[in-house]
């Protein structure tokens, strides 16, 4: 027997992420590629209901669940603020290579180079090296990729965020260490910052929603911990959310500018856009 349909994708995916963890750790478990994972995640491939077995397991759930029987409880999602089970022992400052398959690194190359509207099924699929069919058996369409290279950025923008404030003890702190998360990803990982930067407008409308909200989530811990390192200093708020729309906008912006041949590390913008952030706010350094 051999289960496939969309739903069970989206579950499945939904289960992943309440685990914590990556496409290819938990490919890992189950002992299959990658690739046959995220086909298998956007409804282009069906599993087998031993593998499906195997998926509850592994992401703490039920096969009931994941086909979408109504009485079935779904699993629970890990704390805000901890990394993935595959990144717990990883530090936020660290950027090992992306954890994707070949058709979304390409997928990301292509609308880096020349655009969403700019890049096709056939040219992500010559980047990739591999058949038109080939990619398709994997994404629906380029709109599955544009989403899932945006909530690639999101997760990890998320947790990434959340572990620098937890090192932080005071506002002030929490305030720089926000900043040079999002100054390190920035730099780091600036083609899909950018593309997050660029391509929002090309999302569908309901993907674009969610997605927005996800990204002012970030903005109000950056608001909050603004507040909080004021307050602190017993300086005036009056102006707070402008300063924090200032931060953040000078961080998402260094996509647009920055190269790691360049002269400057990501470290050491990260540690001058702290500076910058401290001196926007009119904290001393």
């Amino acid at each position: 027997m051999n289960t496939s349909n969309g739903g069970l994708g989206a579950r499945l995916r939904a289960a992943r992420t309440a685990a914590g963890l990556s496409l290819r750790e938990t490919a890992r478990r189950i002992e299959v590629s990658a690739a046959t994972l995220s086909a298998i995640e956007t409804g282009k491939t069906g599993v087998s209901v031993p593998r499906l077995r195997s998926l509850a397991t592994e992401l703490g759930t039920t096969t009931q669940w994941l086909i979408g029987e109504p009485t079935a409880r779904a699993p629970e999602p890990r704390p805000r603020g901890t990394a993935p089970a595959d990144q717990d022992a990883r530090a936020w400052r660290e950027f090992p290579p992306l954890d994707i398959d070949p058709v979304l690194a390409a997928a990301i190359d292509s609308f880096v180079e020349t655009g969403y509207h700019g890049a096709t099924m056939r040219s992500i699929a010559q980047r990739a090296g591999m058949s038109v069919p080939g990619v398709y058996h994997h994404y629906r369409d380029k709109q599955a990729l544009l989403v899932r290279a945006l909530d690639l950025t999101m997760d990890e923008l998320h947790w990434r965020v959340d572990a620098a404030r937890r090192e932080a003890g005071t506002g002030r702190d929490r305030v720089t260490r926000v900043v040079e998360a999002l100054a390190l990803f920035h730099t780091h990982r600036r083609e899909l910052a950018f593309i997050g930067a660029s391509e929002m407008r090309s999302l569908e409308p309901a993907d674009r929603r969610r997605i927005t909200t996800s990204r002012n989530e970030i903005q109000y811990l950056l608001d909050a911990d603004i507040d909080s390192a004021l307050t602190e200093q017993q300086r005036s708020t009056e102006h707070a959310r402008a300063a924090g729309r200032a931060i953040a906008t000078m961080c998402t912006a260094l996509p647009q500018w920055f190269r790691l041949d360049g002269p400057a590390t990501p470290e050491q913008i990260a540690t001058d856009y702290a500076d910058f952030a401290l001196g926007v706010l009119g904290i001393p350094r």
